[in-house]
């Protein structure tokens, strides 16, 4: 059997009507012949809901009991998606991650995959019924239940995928597929039909919340074929492959993220091991850092800059105030104002001149670069965030991304 795992996020099951339709369209994919795998994340904004109702009752709830909390969205989805099912004549049985095998380790709210017990899944497939799984959930081998961060319905989606050996992976969303920038800030962004794996993982990386970074990693670790595609319409979408398969262009996109952070510890001691103690110190608090900047040193001191998600910020801080004292650096500054705005393609390692480009085009709108960063496929500014909107339409004319065409190598 032919099986296909398709995800089904928030706004895509947010009303009954909504999940009804869903139901039709799982029913429709399985008539032709497919074993269908659904993963399906809470109702519209019930996860905020849940998050704000525990905040009235704690300041800071313990993370074992939010992921519990957590965990009951996707529960109220997945069994008015089997019931929708039944109620048209389809077989489906819905299942909790704990029931489909999704084992984690035990890292509450940022849980990471280990293994999924695959047999729980292919039985009730081979028995002729939808598969119906809760996104966003595991257990851990302590049998605790836990939450894999913001986005985790994709990255369940995509093991379950990679797992199950499936034919494809196609992720339903309330927007058309990956654009060459958000069209909220730029109209003349279009939609790409190709993007490569390594791509589409830097642009999530950078802000584009189409798709979930984790997911990506899955898919382009197992090659995987992802499709991004509207959950309101039956378009194409956008298909994301190995980069081989794909013609390579300068620049595929440009995106931008305004909940950033960035954080300086002035004056620490330049010598071996302090490095090394200040971002063990962060990583024992689950802190990730996007960016790290140190400064040529002045003497036998240096500056240290990260940039970071700004929800990371006030624990970073404290940790970082902390580390100061006791290295006897001069002291920690942030700014919660800043974003980030990226440009992403796979050709531009071979074409010189992108990044003087890219600034040329900032410059031209006096709009100040505060930090630089790069890998072979995207080069990253630091600005201020309320340039943002002007930055991205600034660079996405720049680069006549409005004319893009992705085809097949």
């Amino acid at each position: 059997m032919d099986i296909i795992v398709q995800k089904y996020g928030g706004t895509s099951v947010g009303t009954p009507e909504k999940i009804q339709r869903v139901a039709e369209r799982i029913l429709g994919l399985e008539a032709s012949g497919m074993g269908v795998v659904a993963v399906v994340s809470a109702m519209g904004d019930t996860t905020d809901r849940l998050i704000d109702m525990a905040r009235k009752i704690s300041s800071n709830p313990p993370r074992r009991e939010l992921d519990m909390l957590l965990s009951t969205g996707e529960q109220i989805s997945i069994s008015l998606l089997s019931m929708a099912i039944h109620e048209r004549g389809g077989r489906a049985i819905s299942m909790t991650g704990l029931q489909s095998g999704i084992i984690t380790d035990s890292r509450y709210s940022e849980a990471k995959i280990r293994e999924i017990k695959t047999h729980r899944i292919l039985k009730p497939l081979e028995e002729g019924k939808v598969v119906i799984v809760a996104g966003f959930q595991g257990v851990s081998r302590g049998a605790e239940i836990t939450t894999l961060g913001r986005g985790g319905s994709d990255t369940t989606a995509a093991a379950l995928a990679a797992a199950l050996k499936a034919k494809s992976c196609e992720i339903y969303t309330d927007v058309d597929g990956v654009f060459t920038a958000d069209p909220n800030l730029v109209p003349e962004a279009v939609k790409l039909d190709y993007i490569s794996h390594e791509e589409m993982l830097e642009l999530a990386g950078s802000g584009a919340q189409v798709l979930h970074p984790r997911a990506v990693e899955i898919a382009m670790k197992f090659g995987l074929p992802l499709k991004v595609k509207p959950a309101h319409s039956f378009g194409s979408g956008t298909t994301i492959l190995e980069g081989s398969m794909l013609e390579k262009v300068v620049v595929t996109g440009v995106t931008a993220d305004k909940d950033m952070a960035k954080i300086a510890i002035q004056k620490v001691p330049d010598r071996p091991g302090i490095a090394a103690k200040l971002f063990g110190a962060l990583a024992r608090e689950g802190i990730s850092v996007h960016l790290i900047i140190q400064s040529i040193g002045e003497g036998n001191v240096t500056d240290v800059t990260i940039v970071l998600k700004r929800e990371y910020m006030e624990r970073a801080v404290e940790v970082l105030r902390r580390l100061s004292k006791q290295l006897k650096a001069q002291g920690v500054i942030f700014d919660a104002n800043v974003a980030e705005v990226s440009i992403v393609g796979s050709g531009m390692v071979t074409e010189p001149g992108v990044a003087a480009r890219m600034f040329r085009a900032l410059a031209k709108r006096k709009i100040n670069i505060e930090l630089i960063s790069t890998s072979h496929i995207r080069i990253s500014c630091v600005i201020h965030k309320r340039h943002v909107r002007e930055a991205v339409r600034a660079i996405h004319e720049d680069f006549k991304l409005g004319k893009l065409k992705r085809r097949l190598a």
